[in-house]
């Protein structure tokens, strides 16, 4: 690059190398936010072809003969009739329901569901009164998700934004490639949580397995019981003042602050040294791995 030397970026810091190379002040190309949403002729940020709905219009739905193909094309149905808040009964498992949500409405599952279920969402406001399968609100944009009882692995995955809630305990890879959003566990996670995790917060009210935020480039992970082992280039940081009022305010949001408080809580934040993992000479990415 014009103007800095090579031994020069070697002597910077991370953010340093970042400002030097320009990469703060690049201009992205891709679709714009006017192209999705027009501010000008709407008051709040809906997609265009977002149904109107009305939470006070309510209605039940018994998907026990229905398949998981029938169930989310009657939703869309009842919310093109304006219905906000829809009530699924007898779920009995089904895989990927509540799928592709993206408009405001209360959701609530009287049961429990299997594999993918309200994934790819964004704006609903979902209550699951049982247990979920894996992958439970995987690429989640916005909204809040509830979950009553139990999670499978691979709780939202790759989430981007929203609140993802599991009362109970969930498997392992909680919040793999998270890309934003909270994920709260009120107990305890399993192995290789919040791995590959980019941004966001993870947080823990219980135990968490082995390798704890491994390989994670960013974010925030916080443990209110015991970690079994932290993974590659996690590390732990002290709980500041602005940590513990965001822990207050998020746990009593959900019911699930504990009567301890939060001064117990373990701060986990990447390491950063894997951000120039390309960098590395052989010997030492031996010792990174």
């Amino acid at each position: 690059m014009a103007g800095v030397s090579d031994a020069d970026l070697k002597k910077m810091t991370q953010d340093e190398r970042v400002k030097a190379l320009g990469m703060t002040t690049e201009q992205l190309t891709g679709k714009s936010l006017y192209i999705e949403f027009d501010p000008d002729a709407h008051e709040r940020f809906t997609y265009p072809w977002a149904p109107e709905v009305d939470y006070n219009k309510r209605t039940e739905l018994d998907t026990d003969d229905l398949t998981t193909t029938e169930v989310n094309a009657r939703i869309r149905e009842l919310m093109n009739e304006g219905y906000g808040t829809i009530v699924l009964k007898n779920p009995r498992g089904k895989h990927s329901i509540g799928v592709g949500i993206l408009s405001r409405l209360n959701l609530i599952i009287e049961g429990s569901t299997g594999y993918f279920g309200v994934g790819l969402i964004d704006g609903p406001n979902v209550r699951i009164n049982g247990r979920v399968g894996w992958s439970c609100a995987e690429n989640m944009m916005s909204g809040t998700v509830v979950v009553e009882k139990n999670a499978g692995s691979t709780f939202g995955a790759a989430i981007r934004g929203g609140d993802l809630v599991c009362r109970g305990s969930v498997g392992s890879r909680t919040g793999i490639d998270m890309k934003g959003g909270t994920i709260i566990v009120g107990g305890d996670t399993g192995a290789l949580s919040g791995f590959m995790m980019q941004r966001g917060r993870l947080v823990v009210c219980g135990n968490a397995g082995k390798n704890l935020g491994d390989s994670m480039y960013d974010g925030t992970i916080y443990v209110g019981g015991e970690i079994k082992s932290l993974g590659v280039d996690a590390v732990k940081a002290e709980l500041t003042d602005a940590d513990r009022k965001w822990l207050t305010r998020k746990l009593t949001q959900y019911g699930l602050m504990p009567k301890k408080g939060v001064d117990h809580f373990t701060k986990i934040v990447a390491g950063k040294q894997l951000w120039n993992y390309d960098n590395l000479e052989p010997h030492e990415k031996k010792l990174i791995l």
